[in-house]
């Protein structure tokens, strides 16, 4: 009853899942109703990857690579939810046949994007639980499996109101790989027990020789200065980050600022917030055309840069985690760069992989500004202990990769299977 319930809100809420959805052009619409142009090319396996955006990409990217070394021959397609996640995924997978915007979670929008595809498997990331996903890919004959799944305490209480909906729907994966024990526990509330593999986070990559190069105009953004990046900030937390960078240039006069948004579309509400306060920026886009003219704020307002640009970086905050509600955006990338965290107390998204970071000394929470720039300035202040908090994040966190590489062995163990 509550899957025809579901399917049922489908039609009065469909126009405003399309204002939601703001599709710009015939092919995004054609893509969200399950109608995108899929490859018609021949080959084994046929895998459907799911993701939500950028971040997501970046996590599925290293199982995607495996799988593509591994199976040749295989026809990758890949849809995300943001047009910003689909231009990452052609970006950061190449070697994929396909990226589009996802289709809405409605049978018929589903039903299409399986009719086209025809997909062997189907990878979920992280928390992308959409019930027809799991309902008419099963019908469809396609296993499923969950990668790198999170599940928060909050996300879980909201399951629970339908429980039966997503009992039934979970319990049409063929197998489900969590983060954390914390996540695999809340999956396990669905009674998938015996489908239920902790892998770790498979952003963890266990090798980084690869890392993309950073791009010269962003090199010639405060060079030979101490830089301080705000990433993947979230609304209400610059003001916080803007004044704890003015009380740190009370001491570090030389002192650079980076800040990166979690969503582009909140750079020009940030470009206002600088002009008000009279504060020197330049936009990152600009910084090929004019250089960074001695400003000494970095708003970084393109797609893709931030993971390089961490190498720059003397000291880290990671944004969504001075506000309530976001959970914390991960701090894998700035650790891995060997550099020294510091994150708000509202991080329960992160909660392993910080628990990790904390006991290692390579990162420190933050309640306020104030706090903020009195644990900077430690930092700042002296190089060794910095080196060390960096060196001590960076084995923090390679200690726990190898998620990418289990995950992979347990797909190809489901598709040969």
């Amino acid at each position: 009853m509550l899957n025809a319930a579901y399917n049922l809100l489908w039609y009065p809420a469909l126009p405003f899942a399309l204002l939601a959805a703001h599709p710009t052009t015939m092919r995004d619409f054609s893509e969200r109703m399950g109608r995108g142009e899929f490859p018609d090319a021949a080959g084994a396996p046929r895998i459907w990857i799911h993701a939500s955006s950028v971040g997501e990409i970046e996590a599925i990217r290293p199982v995607a690579i495996g799988l593509l070394e591994h199976y040749p021959g295989a026809v990758v397609a890949i849809t995300t939810m943001t047009a910003t996640g689909r231009d990452a995924a052609k970006r950061r997978i190449p070697g994929a046949s396909a990226w589009m915007l996802a289709p809405f979670d409605t049978p018929w929008a589903v039903r299409s994007c399986l009719a086209r595809l025809r997909p062997d498997l189907l990878l979920i990331t992280e928390t992308e639980i959409w019930p027809n996903y799991f309902f008419e890919t099963a019908r469809f004959g396609a296993r499923i499996a969950v990668v790198n799944g999170r599940m928060s305490e909050r996300s879980m209480r909201r399951y629970m109101l339908a429980r039966s909906l997503f009992d039934d729907a979970l319990g049409r994966a063929n197998l489900i790989m969590t983060q954390s024990r914390e996540d695999a526990s809340r999956y396990g509330k669905f009674e998938l027990a015996r489908k239920i593999i902790v892998t770790g986070n498979t952003k963890i990559a266990e090798h980084s020789e690869n890392e993309a190069p950073i791009r010269p105009e962003l090199l010639s953004f405060a060079p030979e200065r101490q830089i301080l990046i705000a990433g993947s900030t979230a609304a209400g937390e610059e003001p916080i980050v803007l004044n704890a960078y003015r009380l740190l240039r009370q001491r570090f006069t030389n002192l650079a600022l980076v800040i990166a948004p979690r969503h582009l579309e909140r750079v020009g509400d940030l470009e206002k917030m600088l002009q008000a306060d009279s504060l020197r920026y330049v936009r990152a886009s600009g910084l090929g055309r004019g250089g960074s003219n001695g400003a000494n704020i970095l708003l970084l307002d393109t797609m893709g840069d931030l993971r390089a640009l961490y190498r720059r970086a003397t000291v880290a905050f990671v944004g969504g985690s001075l506000v309530k509600g976001r959970g914390g955006q991960n701090p894998v990338e700035p650790a891995m760069a060997s550099v020294p965290v510091l994150i708000g107390p509202h991080h329960e998204n992160q909660r392993e992989v910080m628990r990790s970071l904390l006991d290692s000394g390579g990162a420190l929470v933050v309640q306020d500004a104030r706090d903020l720039a009195t644990q900077c300035t430690h930092w700042l202040d002296d190089d060794a202990a910095r080196r060390e908090a960096g060196d001590s994040a960076h084995r923090a966190i390679v200690n726990r990769s190898g998620g990418a590489r289990i995950a992979v062995e347990q797909i190809r163990a489901l598709i040969d299977g």
